[in-house]
């Protein structure tokens, strides 16, 4: 995760790259902002921490990133810490210390301080009331949002949002705009074609540079767009959504799809200089794992997709949402027309006839009755490994669909080495045979960044005239 500088003598932190110029003396560093809030230190006026998201890395313990992830998905804003430390398997107090050993900071003060981040740019970025950034950060109340803002920022909600510049704040022609801020280079058209490759039809949408879909907000339907801002470090996202509570949530998922909580530097530093990657790399800095929306309907995509072209799986999924989705209107002119079915209505659903065949409608049915009575998980709490045994326990699932799914799901280690793809992109790249043994062997070097490899070599093809010959050492 990138650092902040705190300054002891004038109490304030920083993120890097502030014009601020300290005594290194008296800088402190800090892993987290909410670390550094935690010991007492206030928000630079100059830099602004809170108006980026560090990024996520799996540097540290492989335990404390998956915890770190259930409260960046807001697993706290509806349970407790107790709830958290059994999601990971350790006790609460366990946990706490891990916390505050590794990140300065204990797990309730880091989702408090993601409320506050979030409630600040909302204060800044649109014209909502205070009570509707309240509830749209994740606050309980108002009376709570104006105590964690004194806390945090020693101001109070309409302190801060008189404190605006004139460039803060977003309009858009209907909606809601908010900038979702990213550390890095981002390979935007690469992702909107692998996107656009894999909507599906009444569901998503890209056009004219911008990626749309249906959602879900507490039962009622709602449509997001997202494109690239004006500056090369934020993309918008306007929604148009009937009320916003918990739109903090609804953000960090359309982070999760795009990869922006990816820590790209220490990848970089491993994939830039491997024999085979170095090449591709070097072409598409920006690259990122893909990642899901939603991670139950990615799993429905892989259990469509095995054995099928990517046309193939898109067509079986147009067919689910037409028949299950829930059909919405007043959408805009954009062919979005149903938000994608639930577990609970896939799991009662007849799969025939859509193209699935007897095997997979069996399996696809199966996963989706696990998931809506709660007996899998399909968020990033349980290991890796846990993760694809518990996927591959179920009728249908294979190596190929487990890592896959976790990869979609922001495992950053997940690798689906009998992918033929990833296998035709080896050959290519480095003029030997890629069986899938021999593939998961030379991925061993890739550790913990292997998603990322994988994406790399899923990428490949397209790059095209981008790429220099791959030399290989031996």
């Amino acid at each position: 995760m990138s650092g902040f500088s705190a300054v002891v003598t004038t109490g304030i932190y920083c993120r890097p790259g502030c014009a601020g110029r300290p005594h290194p003396s008296n800088v402190r560093p800090f892993a987290l902002a909410a670390a550094a809030e935690a010991a007492g230190y206030r928000a630079c006026l100059r830099c602004r921490p809170y108006r980026a998201d560090p990024p996520l890395s799996p540097e540290g313990p492989e335990l404390v990133c998956r915890a770190v992830q259930l409260v960046v998905d807001g697993l706290l804003d509806t349970h407790t810490e107790a709830e958290l430390g059994r999601r990971v398997g350790v006790s609460p107090r366990h946990l706490r210390r891990l916390f505050e050993a590794h990140l300065g900071v204990t797990p309730d003060q880091l989702a408090r301080s993601r409320r506050a981040h979030f409630a600040r740019r909302l204060l800044d970025d649109t014209d909502l009331s205070v009570a509707d950034v309240a509830f749209a950060a994740g606050f309980g109340s108002i009376r709570q949002f104006n105590r964690v803002c004194q806390d945090v920022f020693a101001a109070s909600p309409r302190q801060l949002r008189a404190r605006r510049r004139s460039g803060d704040r977003l309009v858009a022609d209907g909606g809601l705009a908010l900038r979702l801020p990213f550390s890095g280079p981002l390979e935007w058209e690469a992702v909107l074609g692998y996107l656009a490759r894999r909507a599906i039809p009444g569901v998503e949408q890209v056009a004219g540079g911008t990626y749309r879909r249906t959602v879900v907000i507490d039962g009622d339907p709602g449509v997001l767009e997202v494109s690239l801002g004006r500056t090369a470090d934020h993309l918008v996202l306007v929604c148009h959504l009937p009320h916003w509570e918990g739109l903090i949530h609804l953000v960090q998922r359309v982070r999760r799809l795009f990869g922006l909580d990816v820590d790209l530097a220490p990848a970089q530093r491993l994939l830039g200089t491997d024999p085979v990657l170095r090449p591709v790399v070097a072409s598409a800095p920006g690259l990122r794992p893909p990642g899901t929306f939603d991670s139950f309907e990615a799993a429905v995509r892989t259990v469509c997709g095995q054995r099928v072209s990517v046309a193939a799986a898109r067509t079986v999924l147009a067919r689910i949402a037409a028949r299950y989705g829930r059909p919405v209107g007043g959408l805009g002119p954009w062919g979005l027309e149903r938000t994608f079915p639930d577990p609970a209505t896939l799991a009662q659903a007849d799969l025939g006839g859509l193209g699935l065949g007897q095997a997979r409608a069996a399996s696809l049915r199966s996963l989706a009755t696990q998931v809506a009575q709660g007996d899998l998980h399909l968020e990033r709490s349980a290991p890796l490994e846990v993760f694809v045994d518990a996927l591959c326990a179920q009728p249908g699932l294979g190596p190929w669909s487990a890592h896959y799914l976790a990869l979609r799901c922001g495992y950053l280690d997940a690798f689906p080495a009998s992918d033929l793809g990833l296998r035709r992109s080896f050959e290519a790249l480095w003029s030997r045979p890629g069986s899938p043994r021999a593939l998961a062997q030379e991925a061993e070097r890739w550790r913990p960044w292997r998603a990322l490899a994988a994406t790399y070599l899923w990428f490949a093809p397209s790059l095209g005239r981008r790429l220099a010959p791959a030399v290989p050492s031996s």
